[in-house]
């Protein structure tokens, strides 16, 4: 998103077009890792989430989706600027369409992205404060209902500058087609930056509210004893036991009829399946867990990077290191690969569906676990 300033290209302290191949050499090689690791590690949990049929559930299908995009990210958009690195060109030699088109392409998947972590974060929320609401309500017909909005709005952002001369442009200063950030006074550019600081700030206080929910609830509060009602020693009542009907059965005791013998009823299997709410919660838990280290993760890659860009839009003239540009438009890249590191960090289940289908890393991991131990023993 964000980009050039009134800077030229021409600027004397500017890089060559022809700088250091140690320094090109350098940026190939990480681009390269980041595309081959977001291209194998976004389709295989992608190719997880579909053929497990207990993944099938409204947070993968949102996963599924940030997977997606973020493969498709860096296959359409990541070649060319590994193309525009090895050139050294200062002009893009492709055409201003193509351009027009690759910017088009890195917007809409950074606010798609964006919009899309903010309904993650809503739908978390949902899922631990009203969760027989999110159990009813948030089925696979409402997750592609909410991953079309995502598309329409990611798309409402993007589509705009398409029409505005100038605006989606090739950037030397970092190698890339994007948009192009100037002076607040010579172009309309800050609401564009505001709107996505708006929905990432937006994100993480849904995280702050669901914080406070879950710390406001976990304090145990006093149990409140009903007293039972009795007439002629038969307990019944909202405080009563199943002990006075039980009398009453046998023939004690006179009095109105008690209430049926709730205590005595036989478990089914809806209220075996009650007994795993806990374990339902605590696996909520894990995925909130695994989707807010996302979005933090999010905000810290492009952070960087969106603050080079306010000062492009706030300070006229400003003068933004290479080394910081650089290291921050990278740094917007490794975002499309860390994901699927996360989630196989963060999210047991896919860890378990992996060693399930590549039983190979299973063995290994084994294998290091078996060494260790003998070196142990050995006590080494």
């Amino acid at each position: 998103m964000a980009n050039a300033s009134e800077l030229s290209s021409s600027s004397p302290h500017l890089p060559s077009p022809g700088g250091p191949l140690s320094a090109s050499g350098l940026k190939l090689a990480t681009l390269g890792l980041i595309l081959c690791v977001s291209l194998a590690g976004n389709v295989l949990f992608a190719w997880l989430i579909l053929k497990e049929r207990h993944l099938r559930r409204a947070p993968y299908y949102l996963l599924l989706d940030l997977c997606l995009a973020d493969a498709l990210r860096s296959l359409a958009c990541f070649p060319f600027v590994m193309l525009s690195v090895r050139s050294g060109a200062a002009a893009w030699p492709h055409g201003p369409l193509s351009c027009k088109v690759l910017a088009f392409l890195a917007v809409l998947f950074c606010f798609h992205a964006a919009f899309l972590l903010f309904c993650v974060g809503v739908t978390r929320y949902m899922a631990i404060a009203h969760h027989r609401f999110y159990a009813k309500r948030m089925t696979g017909w409402t997750c592609l209902a909410m991953v079309c909005m995502v598309w329409t709005l990611a798309m409402a952002m993007a589509f705009p500058p398409v029409f505005d001369v100038g605006t989606y442009k090739f950037i030397r200063e970092e190698e890339q087609c994007i948009f192009e950030h100037r002076y607040v006074k010579a172009n309309d550019t800050l609401g564009f930056m505001l709107m996505l600081a708006a929905v990432i700030a937006a994100t993480h206080l849904v995280y702050v509210k669901l914080l406070f929910f879950i710390h406001g609830h976990r304090k145990m509060k006093p149990a409140q004893l009903v007293p039972a009602i009795s007439q002629n020693w038969t307990f019944h009542g909202p405080g009563a036991t199943g002990q006075a009907a039980a009398n009453w059965t046998a023939g004690f005791g006179r009095g109105p009829t008690p209430p049926t013998l709730v205590g005595i009823r036989q478990a089914t299997h809806s209220q075996i399946k009650r007994l795993l709410v806990l374990e339902e919660f605590k696996m909520e838990k894990r995925i909130c867990k695994m989707f807010y280290m996302i979005t933090l993760l999010f905000l810290l890659l492009w952070s960087p990077y969106i603050v080079a860009c306010y000062l492009r839009v706030f300070i006229k003239a400003s003068t933004i290191p290479q080394v910081y540009l650089t290291a921050s438009v990278w740094m917007t890249f490794a975002q499309a690969g860390v994901n699927p590191i996360l989630c196989f960090i963060f999210n047991k289940e896919l860890r378990v569906c992996f060693r399930a289908h590549f039983p190979c890393c299973q063995s290994i991991q084994s294998t290091q676990g078996t060494l260790l131990c003998d070196l142990k023993s050995f006590g080494m």
